[in-house]
């Protein structure tokens, strides 16, 4: 009978074998760490962070946008403005060009006007007419010279072939000779040319 049947002391002895086991298996497994009530304040306190930090360099963009944007805008008006005085100094200055361009001319002129004169008065105060002539002719030359002086150029007409970039023909006339036909036999009107510009086309006979 005792080799069928453990004592009651023996059936102690393993129940609490046994426990130790178990006991050793739970202390031995490590149980899940639920996160703490204090974790997720601090993740959520850095995503604020985070997006608070984003805010703030969007916001410094937009500063430095719109002040780029002012100082462009400055710097168009400044250049508008500068342009607008430019076109009106420059319009000034061709006005004041157009108005004083004849000045010249008639500085030059007035000596003429003086010989006219002095001519006139001589022509009252003497009989010699050869002397009246004279005068005349010098003041002619003179004239002539005025011209000259300023781009003024008479159109040669004396045995000139006709040209039609030069001449006017008022009429035909038969040619003295062979060698006269199609060329200037006399030119009833001189023409002149402004630096190299016809001003007043000479009007000529041509022989034909």
């Amino acid at each position: 009978m005792k080799g069928k049947h453990k004592s009651t002391r023996e059936e102690k002895q393993e129940k609490l074998s046994e426990e130790e086991v178990i006991q050793e298996t739970v202390e031995t497994e490590e149980p899940e760490v639920a996160p703490t009530e204090t974790e997720e304040p601090e993740l959520e306190a850095d995503a604020t962070e985070s997006e608070e930090s984003d805010a703030d360099t969007q916001e410094e963009a937009t500063d430095d946008f719109q002040q780029k944007c002012l100082e462009l805008n400055d710097k168009n008006l400044r250049l508008m403005a500068e342009f607008d005085n430019y076109r009106k100094r420059t319009l000034k200055e061709k006005a004041d060009l157009i108005k004083h361009a004849s000045e010249r001319v008639f500085v030059d002129i007035l000596p003429l006007i003086d010989d006219f004169e002095r001519a006139l008065e001589a022509m009252e105060s003497t009989e010699d007419v050869s002397a009246v002539k004279e005068g005349v002719e010098l003041i002619y030359n003179k004239f002539i010279g005025f011209l000259n002086n300023h781009g003024v150029e008479q159109i040669p007409t004396e045995n000139e072939a006709f040209d039609v970039d030069v001449h006017e023909a008022v009429t035909t006339f038969p040619a003295p000779s062979e060698e006269m036909k199609g060329k200037i036999i006399d030119c009833t009107t001189k023409g002149y040319t402004l630096y190299d510009k016809v001003i007043r086309f000479a009007k000529v006979v041509v022989g034909e």
